[in-house]
């Protein structure tokens, strides 16, 4: 007998075992899958509801009354209205304020805490197949203009036409308006509609299909066809052209009736031509006019048929925001409707008629934005149609002539305008392109940005500190252009003359003024860096039209992401791949530009820049992991130093915080900071002038707390590197340290223990190697890179100061 009763076994009855136990949650996770099933039915049934999908004629006339202006837009003010709905913020940049639409930021992808100018690298990164715009703040602008222009004209009567180099973001920037348009046409504020026409059977109707028979209506019983079931009609006839219901009625009637809701909605903009004088399409018409006949002219009678619908753009189905590569194709064209069952049960007069459908970008764009890709690859003939119907607002197919409502938008390499400007043909059509400027970018800052929201998330690598900016500064030096003097006043000619490329580049990353110019020179050069910035604007050799294009600096940073010599993603290895590059000439206008003084096209020279502005980056940091000396000190004694400046200026005292007395400005510790400033004379001349450039920076930022190490950077740093260069070969040592250090642990065996080598550094040596690594780790570095790094670094530099 078993006296076991601890519990049941597997098999026994009222047992529950392991197999039992997995069936029963398997049945259980598909209980809760049916339930969340049924929850998505009702959510998704609710919505249909909300969005008003399916309406009547009068159904549809009733919104329209609510809010006329929304529901009566062309495709001008409903792209204009989208820009104006995502709203924009205001941005600064040396070269002045700009105004950026938060569209290109695809803010409808970001969490809902999450606001544009927080975005962190992750959330800029990608989105399906869209980036977000980087830059290019004065070409959204433009862009806007343009749109507000066509409101004004009535129509969007110009293609706007972006050119520029090669991969400076023209696709980008069609592809965030497309997907914006998707985006606002599912908002309650973007709705938009279309209609179809509806055949009920006779079975439903008990009698003929509203030709004539007993079945009336008025206009306000509501009686309509459009939300009959799939049972209940014969025939649904699908208008492919998105003519706006209101053209069902006749022009002089829907006129008044417009411009009277208008009127009583208060708005501020008359109505759109397209709207007020609109016509249907061929197809739609004789519908219109068969119906009408078979009724006895009963409008009422024909609008029953009527079922109007809510659509959505969408790039993908190709509904309102379509595509067209520089493909050999015609833009519109026309077929006749083949017979089937459905078209065999239209009424005997649609029967006997014949009927065309109108396909092609043009028809399928209709309410939104065409955007034609590279447009001017495309030979002349191809797009010789698009004058006049820009010009007229119709296209010409066999049977019909077709109302355009779309906004088109084009992009086009330099190359082939300035080829396109050689042929006869382009004065005419210069007066239908609005030509817009895509240069490539010109700040290293927003260059950095590209690669750290395109590139970076998708590296498998780690990705060391200063890789993409390494990249970034390189590909904006290839594009600078050598200034001009006799552009600018006198006060300005000279200081612009002088610039060189890399310091032109760091005056729009930065804002900086080299600081060879004394402090007045610096001044001038600051204001003057807007006018410096649109020097070329007007020239046909704009700056950033030549220099690398960000898609070869893509391929760079991948390739140096998979480099034998580096673990990570290394700066050094994406000086490796420049390297390389610039060896390329054959392939690259930009590499066979002529060098120029100052440093302009010299390839050679920037890589150097760039590399040595690496090292006095890494150095600089290594100064802060090494802790020898506190970084907020030098920020303290300059602080320090400018209040001892400002009461010596005013022949004031300073009061002691430790004795309380008031005592007379520290003379000497005033000298020793001017000595680390390198100010060995007119000391005198150099407080005022200190004192003087807080004025100013006061009376430029009002309202804002003076912060010196916001109106002094250049003047700390000198104290700093002055202190640094004291304390050199310390850093040095430690340097050395930490090289000893990582080697020994990436050389560890297989146990976890280091290998002899660990052995030849002192414990305070390690202790002290161990902390700097843990600062750099801080700063993004892993140990891989961070030996990358230092062991740069004691080569370049360090080498006779730790031997």
């Amino acid at each position: 007998m078993n006296n076991d009763t601890s519990g049941s076994r597997e098999g026994q009855p009222g047992a529950v075992g392991p197999s039992q136990t997995v069936q029963g949650s398997a049945a259980e996770r598909a209980r809760k899958a049916l339930s969340e099933l049924d929850a998505i039915a009702s959510s998704m049934a609710r919505r249909f509801s909300e969005e008003q999908r399916v309406l009547s004629f009068q159904q549809f006339l009733e919104l329209f009354a609510s809010n006329p202006v929304r529901f009566g837009r062309d495709a001008a003010r409903y792209v204009r209205d989208m820009f104006d709905h995502f709203g924009t913020r205001t941005i600064k940049k040396p070269w002045g304020e700009l105004t950026r639409f938060q569209l290109f930021d695809l803010p409808w992808e970001l969490p809902a805490d999450e606001a544009p100018q927080q975005r962190t690298t992750a959330s800029a990164a990608y989105h399906g197949r869209d980036f977000a715009l980087i830059g290019h703040e004065e070409l959204q602008a433009e862009v806007y203009r343009v749109l507000c222009n066509f409101v004004r004209e009535g129509r969007a009567n110009r293609l706007v036409l972006m050119h520029g180099p090669n991969g400076s973001a023209k696709s980008t920037l069609a592809g965030c308006i497309l997907r914006a348009l998707e985006h606002y046409s599912t908002l309650d504020e973007g709705a938009v509609y279309r209609f179809h026409w509806v055949f009920p059977s006779r079975k439903t109707m008990r009698g003929s299909i509203g030709f004539g028979g007993d079945v009336k209506a008025s206009a306000a019983d509501g009686t309509s066809y459009a939300h009959l079931t799939d049972d209940q009609i014969d025939a649904r006839l699908v208008i492919e052209l998105r003519d706006h219901p209101l053209f069902l009625l006749p022009v002089r009637e829907r006129r008044t009736l417009i411009l009277k809701l208008y009127e009583d909605a208060g708005a501020t903009e008359p109505p759109p031509e397209w709207l007020m004088s609109g016509k249907l399409s061929h197809k739609n018409q004789q519908v219109f006019e068969a119906l009408l006949v078979a009724s006895g002219g009963s409008l009422v009678e024909t609008l029953r048929h009527v079922q109007v619908e809510r659509y959505f753009i969408s790039r993908r189905y190709r509904v309102g925001a379509v595509t067209i590569g520089p493909e050999l194709s015609v833009d519109a064209g026309e077929r006749q409707i083949t017979a089937d069952r459905s078209l065999a049960s239209l009424p005997t007069s649609l029967q006997a008629t014949t009927l065309f459908e109108a396909h092609g970008e043009l028809i399928e764009a209709a309410g939104g934005v065409l955007e034609f890709s590279d447009l001017l690859k495309r030979p002349l003939d191809a797009f010789r149609y698009l004058q006049l119907t820009l010009e007229t607002g119709e296209v010409s197919l066999p049977q019909q002539t077709l109302q355009t409502n779309v906004v088109m938008l084009g992009s086009a390499n330099d190359v082939h305008l300035n080829a396109f400007r050689e042929h006869p043909e382009f004065p005419s059509f210069r007066g239908r392109f609005e030509l817009l400027r895509a240069p490539y970018l010109r700040s290293y800052v927003d260059e950095q940005t590209i690669y750290d929201t395109q590139i970076v998330p998708f590296v498998t690598r780690h990705v060391a500190p200063h890789a993409t900016r390494v990249a970034a500064q390189f590909a904006v030096l290839t594009r600078m252009r050598q200034p001009e003097a006799k552009r600018y006043p006198d006060a300005l000619a000279p200081l612009v003359s002088s610039l060189t490329a890399v310091e032109k580049m760091e005056l729009f990353a930065t804002g900086t003024a080299p600081e060879r110019f004394d402090a007045d020179a610096q001044k001038v050069l600051r204001a003057g860096i807007e006018a410096i910035y649109h020097e070329s604007d007007a020239s046909v050799d704009f700056e950033g039209r030549l220099g690398v294009s960000p898609r070869e600096v893509r391929t760079l940073l991948l390739d140096a992401a998979q480099s034998a010599d580096h673990a990570c993603l290394s700066p050094f290895a994406v000086l490796s791949e420049l390297d390389a590059l610039c060896k390329r000439q054959a392939e690259y206008d930009w590499l066979k530009e002529k060098q120029l003084a100052g440093g302009y096209h010299d390839h050679r020279l920037f890589r150097e820049v760039v590399r040595t502005r690496l090292l006095d980056t890494i150095e600089e940091e290594m100064r802060t992991a090494s802790g020898l000396v506190d970084e907020t000190r030098y920020a303290e004694l300059f602080d320090r130093y400018i209040s001892h400046v400002g009461v010596w200026v005013k022949g004031e005292k300073i009061r002691n915080p430790h004795t309380g007395d008031f005592e007379n400005p520290d003379e000497r510790m005033m000298r020793e900071v001017e000595a680390l400033l390198g100010i060995r004379t007119k000391h005198d001349d150099h407080r005022r002038g200190l004192i003087s450039a807080i004025a100013a920076w006061a009376i430029d930022h009002p309202g804002q707390k003076i912060v010196n190490a916001v109106v002094f950077p250049q003047q700390i740093r000198k104290v700093r590197e002055a202190v640094f260069t004291e304390r050199r070969k310390g850093v040095a040592l430690l340097v050395r340290d930490l090289v000893a250090l990582l080697r020994d642990a990436q050389g560890a065996q297989g146990d976890g223990r280091p290998d002899k080598g660990w052995g030849e550094l002192r414990e305070e040596e390690r202790r002290n190697a161990t902390r700097a690594l843990e600062r750099l780790h801080g700063m993004g570095y892993c140990d891989r890179c961070a030996l990358d790094a230092a062991s740069a670094l004691l080569r370049a530099r360090f080498a006779e100061l730790v031997t």
